[in-house]
Parts: structure tokens; sequence; C-alpha cells
């Protein structure tokens, strides 16, 4: 059924061919929000306000657009509402009372990220961006890519996405944004600087192993062996000079192998013994993490460790709370054995 009939029959009040003319699009506007608001739950909560308004609003749509541009339009402005009523939530406490850890080398300034599981991304980033997108796929849904888009203005973030990572010309952009093509080569010009200055391009930095290649096995491997181990030394070993590690929603950060290797000394005590289970997040290797209660053995999910690869070596140490792990299938906790 072609897309002008699915939509008669859904002004008429079938929500079966609703359902249809919107499922094809349902992932990509989940990661678009994502990419939005930094927040995987968040995101759900704004696509489900999305397909709401479209469903009320489709005797609306004057097929000057694609119904996949007409549903853009909205989930973005459905974006920008939610994050004008947000209130700036506050950053977390460090929360584990047994471990004292050293003083940060800063805090930082994005706190409430959340990471995004591989195994919805390939209905996210399937349809090709337009031709005037600056940046692959891969690197709009890496964790350093959507860490910098929080630190822009909203409409600039708005713009930004909307022309170069899903490659929508200005017109268009203007168009979903009630604006005009000016205003948006605007915003567009200020954001662009916004993440030079923020995030500048290196040159010299090397290009991460393939998915699942030997190479990111074998680095992955070594830092489950190490981790695991509690063998600070050889985690250090695997870092590059210029690590970093995060752990939002707490902006305790550390830069430096040094920072980083006091960092895991602080945690890594003998009597804490932690078993790592893989995953992907990001289009990056993960893992769940879990502790090993000393009494029943049973292991409890702390976290999600995120790892960001730059050739043979770790550039980034990302960790999430463990309320994260149902998105990605991981249980509470495990069995002892």
């Amino acid at each position: 059924m072609c897309a002008s009939e699915l939509i008669a029959k859904a002004r008429a009040g079938d929500d079966q061919a609703f359902r249809q003319l919107t499922e094809r699009h349902r992932r990509e506007l989940h990661m678009h929000c994502y990419r939005m608001l930094g927040s995987f739950q968040d995101a759900e909560d704004v696509l489900q306000d999305t397909l709401l308004a479209a469903w009320r609003g489709l005797d609306r749509f004057e097929g000057r657009a694609s119904i996949r541009t007409w549903l853009y339009r909205i989930a973005t402005n459905q974006c920008l509402n939610a994050m004008r009523a947000a209130s700036r939530r506050p950053a977390k406490e460090w929360d584990v009372p047994e471990i004292q850890p050293p003083a940060p080398s800063r805090l930082g300034e994005v706190a409430w990220l959340e990471p995004y599981p591989d195994a919805l991304l390939d209905g996210a980033i399937a349809t090709p961006p337009g031709p005037e997108a600056r940046y692959e796929q891969k690197e709009s849904v890496s964790l350093a890519f959507v860490t910098a888009l929080q630190l822009l203005p909203a409409r600039q973030r708005a713009v930004l996405i909307l022309r170069e990572v899903l490659g929508f010309p200005a017109a268009q952009v203007a168009d979903m944004l009630d604006s005009s093509v000016e205003s948006v080569n605007s915003a567009l010009k200020r954001a662009r600087a916004t993440l030079h200055r923020r995030v500048p391009p290196n040159r010299n930095v090397e290009a991460p192993p393939a998915p699942a290649s030997p190479a990111e096995q074998a680095l992955v491997a070594r830092f489950t062996r190490a981790y695991e181990s509690n063998d600070v030394d050889a985690i250090v070993a695997l870092l590059t000079d210029d690590v970093r590690v995060s752990m939002p929603p707490v902006p305790l950060e550390y830069l430096g192998r040094d920072a980083v290797a006091g960092f895991y000394a602080a945690i890594m005590s003998a009597n804490r013994q932690y078993h790592l289970v893989p995953t992907r997040a990001n289009g990056q290797p993960a893992f769940g993490t879990y502790l090993r209660a000393p009494t029943d053995g049973i292991r409890h999910g702390t976290g999600l460790l995120v790892l960001t690869l730059t050739d043979d070596r770790i550039c980034a140490v990302t960790r999430f709370d463990n309320s994260v792990l149902p998105w990605f299938g991981l249980p509470r906790f495990l069995p002892s054995h």
C-alpha cells in the first residue's frame, strides 16, 4: 500500500495504517531525539510525544515534504520544547561510601549523558544521510560526538544535526524550525565554531580498530583480564597519554594516565572482585560491570563501562550507573559460581 493510501486510511482513524506509515521511521527518530537530548530514556519519552502529535495532527499534513521529513519536523520541535521545559538536573555525588576517590582533574560540563545500545543502531541509521551531511554515521553516534552536541545551544544543536548529520537542505531545515535560510546558516556557522573549539579536529589521531576485528577483540580481552584481576598497571598500559575517565551523572573527570592510575588504584582494592560482561554502546565496546558480594558470592551490577579506542589503545573510559543495564539486556545481578 502506498503512502497516500496509508495517509488516507490513517486520517479516517485507522491506527494500524498510521503505525505502518510511521513504524519504518521509529528507530531513526529515536536516535535523532537521543542526539538532541543526550538521554536514551528522554528520547523514548519525546518519541512517544512525537508520534502522538503526528497522529493528532495528520489532517494538517500538506504533503509538501515526505512523511519522514514531516516527522523530523515534529520530533525536533518536541525536543526543543522538552529542553525548554526541563529544569537543569543537578549532578549526582559520588555514592560509594567505602571508597574515597582522589581529587578529579576537573568537573565535567555534561553530566546527564546516557549510552545508546548498539542492538538498536541497525534501524536507527538505516536511511542514508542526505548529500550535505558532513559526519559519518559511525562518528555521529559516538559518545564523544553526542557529548559535544550537548554543549551547543538548543537551536544550534538542532540545526547542526539536521544539516550535517542527516543532510537535510537548509531550506527544509528552515521550514522545520519556522525560521529563515539565513538564520539556519548563521546558527550552523556558530555551531561549527563551538564544536571546533570544544572538540578540535586532530588529524594525528589513529582510527580505532574495526568493530569485532581481531585487533579490537584483543584489546578488549586485555582490558577485561586487567580489570577483573584488579591489575592497575596492566590497565594503565592500555591507555593513551591523554586518556579521560568520566562517569555521568557524577561529574568527576580524570585526565591523563597518572590521574587515571590514581583513580583506579582507589577503586580496585583487593577485596573487590569485578566481573565484566561484554556488550556494545554507541558503536563502541562496552561492559556491564558486576561486583561479587563477599558473603554469598552473588555478583551485583554496578554500572556500564564504554571504551573509546584509538589504534591499539584506549583513549577514554565512560562509566554509567547500573540503571542503564536493562537497556542492554543485562541483568541487575548474576548468580555465584
